[in-house]
């Protein structure tokens, strides 16, 4: 009887320990805040943007890839966290402190690299970035000094996003 109070005593004072220990220091009470990033844009101003591509999408889907083109990029959640740790040690690595990430339009090769990519259709990449990088941009001639930072030099881009569904699905699918 003694050794199990001695037992009940001990797990009740580890209890307040770890209480006082974990939960006091941040470590695991602290809330996650969620914070609204900059640029966040409503469906309708989404809806807009998508609606003013469409000239474009039609020049490039007619007289250029002959069908309808690709319009969008998915990854999953899981993609997208793994890419930004993976370029985030990738980055400091090469030397430089990621703090962004630069989304290009490309096309695949009207011929067939390999068998996951679609032959001529649009793409979407994301590359790593950094304010270490000192970019400029010619503008009217002249070099103007760009707020965001520039492409990390051997960063390793993002691609093989899903295409929509269909690939000329206009916003939101």
């Amino acid at each position: 009887m003694k050794n199990l109070l001695t037992l009940i005593l001990g797990l009740i004072i580890g209890a307040i320990i770890m209480y006082f220990y974990c939960c006091k220091s941040g470590d695991f009470a602290a809330p996650m805040v969620v914070v609204k990033p900059s640029g966040v844009i409503s469906t309708k101003d989404a809806r807009t943007l998508d609606r003013a591509f469409d000239s474009r999408h039609k020049l490039i889907s007619d007289s250029i890839v002959k069908r309808p083109d690709n319009r969008s990029s998915w990854w999953s959640l899981k993609d997208m966290q793994d890419y930004l740790k993976y370029a985030e040690n990738q980055s400091e690595e090469l030397g430089y402190t990621m703090d962004g990430i630069r989304v290009y339009l490309g096309a695949y090769p009207d011929e067939e690299v390999d068998s996951k990519r679609t032959v001529g259709y649009t793409t979407m990449f994301m590359v790593p970035t950094s304010s270490e990088i000192e970019q400029v941009h010619q503008k009217g001639g002249s070099a103007v000094d760009a707020k965001d930072g520039g492409d990390v030099p051997g960063g390793d881009p993002l691609n093989d996003g899903s295409a929509g569904n269909p690939p000329s699905a206009n916003y939101p699918q």
